[in-house]
């Protein structure tokens, strides 16, 4: 018995059959038992972490000292990273939410593209509002204005639907504040300015391709009326009812059943300008900050542009812009955007949570030198990283339908391997694109995403399968080859 867990701790067979086990166990007990996966990952985290002999001393530190150790260290590094970032873009999106920017951008993009053009303009609705808000707002905010569309065209819901979906399913897959960009920036030790730049790269063309393309096609085939109950919601200005999901569409890691939530109906909303101003305020300043520290030598300039361009310190001017010319210039209190402040950030506790919980799960696999064995397999066998990257990302998102485990368990398995590489940081944000494509593929019924779908947009199973799978698998693989083309070329 002795040899046989000697073997396991020890030998990279044993090291990788360890990981094996542990990443089935973690599947089972989220998939079967319907375990939260916070609880999951903090039991697998610390099984994983006796079974390959880690000293206890290391893995929760001592009764007088714990600061050391894979736990606290674990998740201490990594919501050190995002926490500020995650509340200050979910704030951010609650407000312009709020605001009616949505009907501001719907208007200004129907005058533009006319009729005709309403799919593309939907796709770019989508785009650009999913920016700052999550997955699920985004359909909350966003469905009402499709169905107004579709009924105006007196065409297929679809064709209008999945442009919009595409829109919001790349920003929240590629693009920080979200969370899953976020956690792979400090996961794998990479900039967020090079995350921002590579996932616009990256997810532009997957967008085109599933949301513009794909919808296009498939719009015209698959028929669906806009449902009666959503018509007189449109007209007057709230939604339905909406089960929470995750950032990225995967189940909502709180579990939370259905609410009902209302919206008033904005009158006079904020001109398009504004609310791309102040969207575009937080790229602009962390784009800046990236540049200049390639582009300028050390002294005061470069200073400044890394102050405001820090993600936390730029996403906060962006939230105090919102707040003054969003609220208090129309007629809001203090008191008034301290609770939309309150209410908007009660969802991200668990979320933060789940992403903590991940990172000490992937500390436990670095620790245990399950890292430096896959590594050492990998180049056996010739397969690139990305490659790796992706693959296990797919794994895990087609296994348990949360893009947020799927993510953090990927980034964690990697990132060793990352580490050991000197990679730039271009070709660290390609592999962070790689994971976070996988992260998104074949969206099926473990997912609370595609209910969510289904429900809004009057789809059958078969329908949602037909549509929105597809959708999804198409962003995943064009993106992907996109980042693995860049990858090839750059590494």
């Amino acid at each position: 018995m002795s040899s046989v867990v000697d073997w396991l701790r020890t030998s990279t067979p044993g090291l990788l059959v360890l990981c094996g086990i542990a990443i089935a166990v973690l599947l089972f007990v989220i998939i079967k038992i319907k375990l939260e996966p916070f609880i999951a990952l903090l039991i697998v985290g610390l099984g994983l972490a006796l079974a390959a002999g880690l000293p206890v001393s290391q893995i929760v530190g001592t009764a007088i000292k714990s600061g050391d150790s894979i736990l606290e260290t674990g998740f201490g590094g990594i919501l050190g990273h995002i926490a500020v970032i995650i509340g200050l873009g979910t704030v951010l999106g609650a407000i312009l939410e709020r605001s009616g920017g949505a009907q501001a951008l719907t208007g200004r993009l129907l005058g533009v593209l006319g009729e005709r053009g309403a799919p593309i303009a939907m796709g770019l609705l989508g785009l650009i509002f999913g920016i700052p808000v999550f997955f699920d707002i985004g359909i909350f905010v966003l469905a009402p204005l499709v169905y107004v569309a579709a009924r105006q065209g007196g065409r297929s819901l679809v064709l209008y639907a999945m442009p919009m979906l595409a829109g919001l399913s790349m920003t929240h897959a590629f693009l920080p504040p979200h969370p899953g960009p976020v956690a792979l920036g400090g996961l794998l030790e990479v900039n967020l300015g090079w995350l921002i730049l590579m996932g616009f790269v990256c997810g532009i063309p997957g967008f085109i391709a599933a949301g513009l393309l794909w919808g296009s096609y498939i719009g015209k085939r698959v028929i669906v009326d806009v449902p009666e109950d959503f018509v007189n919601e449109a007209d007057g200005g709230t939604t339905g009812s909406a089960s929470k999901t995750d950032e990225q569409g995967g189940p909502h890691v709180s579990g939370g059943t259905a609410v009902t939530t209302a919206r008033p109906r904005v009158t006079t909303p904020p001109s398009v300008g504004t609310i791309g101003a102040i969207i575009a305020v937080p790229l602009i300043l962390i784009l800046g900050a990236t540049f200049g520290t390639i582009l300028l030598d050390e002294g005061r300039l470069l200073q400044v542009l890394t102050f405001f361009g820090t993600p936390a310190v730029a996403l906060l001017i962006a939230v105090l812009i919102a707040f003054y010319v969003l609220g208090i210039r129309r007629g809001s209190t203090v008191q008034e955007l301290s609770t939309l402040t309150g209410e908007s950030l009660r969802p991200v506790g668990m979320l933060l949570l789940v992403v903590g919980a991940g990172a000490f799960f992937g500390k436990v696999i670095s620790a245990t030198g399950i890292g430096t064995a896959l590594a050492d397999t990998m180049s056996a066998a010739g397969l690139p990283i990305i490659v790796l990257a992706y693959i296990i990302s797919c794994a895990l998102r087609i296994a348990q339908g949360s893009a947020t485990v799927a993510i953090v368990t990927t980034g964690g398995i990697v990132g060793p391997l990352v580490a050991a590489q000197d990679y730039s940081q271009v070709a660290v944000a390609l592999i962070a694109m790689s994971i976070a494509a996988g992260s998104i593929i074949l969206s099926h019924v473990n997912d609370g995403g595609f209910w969510i779908i289904a429900k809004f947009f009057n789809m059958t199973v078969k329908q949602t399968l037909q549509t929105w799978t597809v959708l999804e698998t198409v962003l995943s693989v064009v993106s992907f080859a996109v980042a693995g083309v860049l990858f090839a070329i750059i590494a």
